[in-house]
C-alpha cells in the first residue's frame, strides 16, 4: 500500500535545538488534535438528535457513524498521495479547508433537512480528519526518544481529549438544549414542524466551527512549520526492500488492535445519551445526558495525562494491560447493574480507554525502522474499525441496548491480549535517521 508520508515516519536526530525547533510545531498540532477531536465528539450529541429528527432506528443511527468511519478506510491512501505531493504543511491546510466545507454542507443539511445529504457531509467532515491523523500521528510519534514515543503521543492526544470533553458541553447546549426532543423526558414523539425546528438547531453550532476551521487554516498556512527532512527518502525506500511487515508481530496484532478497541470507544460514546436516558438507568433528558458525556471524556484526557507521566517510568505495554482490565471490569458493572451505579460504570470507562490508541498505535510501529511508514499506514486505516459500530447498534435493536455493552466487553480482552503478547516485537529493525530542515 501507499505510504502515508514517508518523511514523517522516517526517526528524527534530535539536535540540540530540538526543544526550539520543533516546540511550536508540536503546540500547533496538539491545536489540531484538539479540533479533531471537538468536532468528532459533537456526533455524540448529534446522534440522538438526528434518531428525533429522522425516527431512527439504532442501527440506523449508529450508521451516521459507521458512514463517518468509513472515511478512514477509503481517504487514508489518498491522503498519502496527497502528503507525497504537495508537502506536509499544505495537506494539513487541506485536511481543515475539507473539514470546514463539510461543516458548511451540514448546515445545508439541516436546512432541507435531510438523512443523505447529513451522511454524505459527515463523510465529507471525517476525509479531512483523516488527512490530519495520516500525517499528525506518526509525526509526533517519531519527533523525540523512541523509548517515549507512548507517552508524548499520549500527552498530545490529551489535548484531543480536551476537545472531545468539551464537545458534549457545546452540543448539549447549542444542539440538545435548544430542541424538543433535547429537552423532552424519555423518547419523545415530534410532530413535523417541531422535527423541522429541531433540525434548524444544527445550523448555529456547525456555522461556528466552520468559521474556526477556516480561521485555522490561515494560521496554519502562515506559521513557519518544520518539514521533516527530504535527502535520505531513497535510502529510505532502499532500505525497505527485502523486509516485510507481516513479520512484526506487534504491528500484525496492533492493527486489528486498533480496529477492535474503536468499535469500543465508539460505541460507548455514541449511545451513551440513549443508555443513561433510560429510566432504570438515571432517567435524564437527553441535553442532559449530554453533559455527563463530558465526564466520559474528560476521564480520557485525565487518563492520558495520567498515562503519559507513568510511561516515564513503566513500561507501556505493562500500563495497557492494567487499563484494559479495569475497562473489562467496568464494562460488566455497565452490562449487569442499574441506576446510577450503571452510569457511573460507563462513565469510568473513558478513564480506562484513554491511552489505548496512542499506546496501541506505539506499540504497533515499534521496531519497524523503515517500514514505519507502511505500519502506521495500516495502523490509522484500522482506525475505520469505528464504523462496525452498528454491530453494536443491532445488538441494541435486537437484545437490548444495556446487552449490547457485552460486545466492549469483549473488545477489552483483545486489547488485553494485545499488552500482554501481540506487542511484543519480533524482528526488529533500525531506525532511518534524517534530520529536520526549516519548511
Amino acid at each position: 500500500m501507499a505510504p502515508p508520508v514517508s518523511s514523517a515516519s522516517i526517526r528524527a536526530v534530535a539536535p540540540a535545538d530540538s526543544g526550539t525547533r520543533y516546540g511550536p510545531a508540536l503546540s500547533l498540532l496538539a491545536t489540531l488534535f484538539f479540533m479533531w477531536g471537538f468536532i468528532t465528539v459533537i456526533n455524540n450529541t448529534l446522534l440522538p438528535h438526528l434518531r428525533s429528527v429522522f425516527e431512527l432506528t439504532y442501527t440506523q443511527t449508529t450508521l451516521i457513524e459507521s458512514v463517518w468511519f468509513i472515511a478512514y478506510f477509503v481517504a487514508s491512501i489518498p491522503s498519502a498521495k496527497l502528503i507525497e505531493k504537495i508537502g506536509y504543511k499544505h495537506s494539513l491546510v487541506v485536511g481543515l479547508c475539507i473539514m470546514a466545507a463539510g461543516a458548511l454542507g451540514m448546515m445545508l443539511a439541516a436546512s432541507i433537512p435531510s438523512y443523505g445529504v447529513t451522511l454524505v457531509m459527515l463523510f465529507v467532515i471525517a476525509c479531512g480528519i483523516t488527512l490530519l491523523q495520516v500525517a499528525a500521528n506518526p509525526y509526533v510519534a517519531v519527533v523525540g526518544k523512541p523509548e517515549t514515543a507512548s507517552s508524548r503521543l499520549n500527552l498530545v492526544q490529551a489535548l484531543n481529549s480536551a476537545g472531545t470533553m468539551l464537545a458534549p458541553m457545546f452540543g448539549a447546549y447549542l444542539i440538545l438544549g435548544r430542541s424538543k426532543s433535547g429537552t423532552a423526558t424519555g423518547e419523545a414523539t415530534l410532530t413535523h414542524a417541531e422535527r423541522l425546528a429541531d433540525a434548524h438547531s444544527v445550523i448555529l453550532p456547525y456555522g461556528l466551527v466552520a468559521v474556526v476551521l477556516v480561521v485555522l487554516a490561515v494560521i496554519l498556512l502562515r506559521f513557519p512549520l518544520p518539514a521533516m527532512g527530504q535527502s535520505n527518502q531513497r535510502l529510505a525506500a532502499e532500505e525497505r526492500a527485502g523486509h516485510s511487515l507481516w513479520k512484526h508481530r506487534n504491528l500484525v496484532f496492533g492493527v486489528p488492535a486498533i480496529f477492535i478497541y474503536l468499535i469500543a470507544e465508539i460505541g460507548v460514546a455514541n449511545l451513551f445519551v440513549n443508555f443513561v436516558s433510560q429510566p432504570t438507568i438515571a432517567n435524564l433528558t437527553h441535553e442532559e445526558a449530554g453533559r455527563y458525556l463530558s465526564f466520559l471524556w474528560g476521564g480520557m484526557m485525565v487518563g492520558r495525562f495520567v498515562g503519559s507521566a507513568v510511561m516515564q517510568k513503566m513500561r507501556a505495554d505493562l500500563v495497557l494491560a492494567a487499563f484494559s482490565v479495569g475497562a473489562f471490569i467496568v464494562m460488566m458493572v455497565t452490562v449487569f447493574t442499574t441506576g446510577p451505579v450503571a452510569m457511573w460504570s460507563l462513565i469510568l470507562v473513558g478513564l480506562f480507554h484513554s491511552i489505548m490508541f496512542p499506546t496501541i498505535f506505539t506499540l504497533g510501529i515499534k521496531g519497524l525502522g523503515p517500514l514505519t511508514e507502511e505500519g502506521s499506514g495500516l495502523l490509522i486505516m484500522a482506525i475505520a474499525g469505528g464504523a462496525l459500530v452498528v454491530v453494536q447498534g443491532w445488538l441494541a435493536d435486537t437484545f437490548g441496548l444495556q446487552n449490547s455493552f457485552l460486545l466492549t466487553a469483549a473488545c477489552e480482552l483483545y486489547t488485553l491480549f494485545y499488552a500482554l503478547w501481540g506487542s511484543r516485537p519480533t524482528h526488529a529493525l533500525p531506525d532511518v535517521q534524517v534530520e529536520a530542515e526549516a519548511g
